[in-house]
């Protein structure tokens, strides 16, 4: 074969190959999240909730970009954070200091105008803590209208830093934008007479309740070393257990969507009926939220009150598998 032959005929098997590539069905976005994501350009990020580690080193030089770190442990941040990444501490900027309420609508501008964020900004948030966190703020920043541009690093912190990319101690200066404020919306957001409605059968609605088995039982009620605690212990009448802790895989990142979809739909939960994510103080039941509406398509808001408002209320009902009783002195 003629050396000319040999690059048309190689030439030819390119393009078939390519046009096979193309008549390929469309995998689901989120088939595998990691692999989708780490493919696409910035501007197709759009397309999922979650961005791969992979993803993110490629495109973190771009100027649309704003990465985020919103993680609890003291002190991480400063020792290494991802390169061009700003901090933002849940407890401060993302809800107000003395009512026990989200950022309210100018102290959240405030903070959108501060990292630089607009309404076209892609958002990546992450923290430790398996996101815990990272998915409060993609919560809160929901309310406030910033819900397809705002993703989550598939494994947060965790993941980048197994794989050993860069760290940075610097702090990224930016230029603040001129993002413009809304009333935060009540869609997303489930409150105490919601979840006693469902409680009291008033409502037919899902509490998906994602502690541990004990403290969804009455064994303990709260994690050791935590300081929100309720006076009593069980959970609240008609709401099922799926621990958040179940929806990730080893590395933290999120399982696949099809075992997602398997995991709630054994505990009732498949989308055909609004759910109420709750936890103790919020922060667990915002990333199975996240799941839940973000990655699934599933109707979903989060009840931040949890456990710490309805375990400390007046005559509600209360389900205590372990037949605890209150041990006030």
């Amino acid at each position: 074969m003629t050396t000319m032959r040999k690059i048309l005929f190689r030439s030819s098997l390119a393009g078939a190959a390519l046009a096979a590539l193309l008549l390929l069905p469309a995998a689901p976005a989120l088939a595998n999240a990691g692999a989708t994501s780490a493919a696409v350009p910035l501007r197709d990020a759009e397309k999922s909730p979650l961005v791969s580690t992979e993803w993110l080193e490629k495109n973190i030089d771009s100027r649309k970009l704003r990465i985020v770190e919103v993680s609890v442990d003291p002190g991480v941040y400063e020792r290494g954070h991802i390169p061009g990444a700003h901090t933002v501490a849940w407890h401060t900027d993302l809800v107000e200091t003395v009512s026990r309420d989200i950022a309210g609508p100018e102290k959240f501008a405030a903070l959108a105008r501060r990292l630089g964020v607009d309404r076209d900004t892609t958002v990546v948030l992450y923290g430790d803590n398996n996101n815990w966190f990272a998915a409060w703020g993609a919560w809160v920043f929901a309310q406030y209208g910033l819900v397809d541009n705002v993703k989550l690093l598939d494994g947060g912190r965790k993941k980048w830093e197994a794989e050993k990319r860069p760290l940075d101690t610097r702090t990224p200066e930016v230029a603040a934008s001129k993002f413009s404020v809304t009333p935060a919306s009540t869609a997303l957001r489930a409150r105490f007479g919601d979840v006693l409605a469902v409680a009291r059968k008033e409502k037919d609605e899902k509490i998906l309740d994602i502690r541990s088995p004990d403290e969804f039982a009455g064994k303990i009620i709260a994690p050791a070393g935590v300081p929100e605690l309720a006076v009593r212990a069980g959970h609240i009448p008609g709401s099922v257990n799926v621990p958040w802790g179940k929806a990730v895989n080893p590395d933290g990142t999120l399982k696949s969507v099809e075992e997602l979809k398997k995991l709630y739909a054994e505990a009732g939960i498949d989308g055909s009926k609004p759910v109420i994510t709750s936890c103790r103080i919020g922060e667990r039941s915002s990333h199975s939220w996240f799941v839940l509406s973000r990655v699934l398509g599933y109707p979903a808001r989060n009840y931040d009150g949890s456990w710490t408002e309805y375990g400390n209320a007046v005559g509600v009902p209360v389900v205590n598998l372990a037949g605890t009783v209150w041990g006030g002195k």
